[in-house]
């Protein structure tokens, strides 16, 4: 919070930034940023006046992972340098890791995905009573 800053100007710029729509926001949570001011962090000893922290997760995210899955696809579909690997014990019959560790980094990025739709609180939940259903 230091000499020289006004929370009110730091929200009021947080606002105008959301009436622009300079940033896109998740719909299912549109005051998506929060912002806390001190003099001093309550955690960590510093002899400055102010401290920052800032946590974030972004959805845009997504776009690397994709663009990770496509290559690694495209290595997979020549079986490229894979070699190396089907020497070892682990892999010498199939490449069953690498397709289980796509699978994960696949439903990373439809989570990332979802986290921008309206519908994003009741992600997943269809699917986990189909799966309950299947059970029974």
């Amino acid at each position: 919070q230091g000499e020289d800053v006004d929370p009110t100007q730091v929200h009021k710029a947080l606002q105008r930034i959301r009436e622009k729509r300079l940033v896109k926001f998740i719909p299912w949570g549109p005051a998506s940023i929060q912002v806390a001011l001190a003099r001093k962090s309550p955690y960590i000893e510093t002899p400055h006046k102010v401290s920052g922290f800032m946590l974030a997760n972004h959805t845009n995210m997504a776009e690397l992972f994709d663009r990770l899955l496509s290559q690694y696809d495209r290595i997979r579909r020549r079986n490229a340098f894979l070699d190396n690997y089907r020497k070892e014990p682990m892999f010498a019959h199939n490449l069953d890791e690498f397709d289980s560790a796509r699978e994960v980094v696949q439903n990373l990025v439809d989570e990332y995905r979802a986290c921008e739709r309206r519908d994003y609180v009741t992600f997943g939940i269809n699917e986990q009573e189909e799966e309950e259903e299947e059970e029974a």
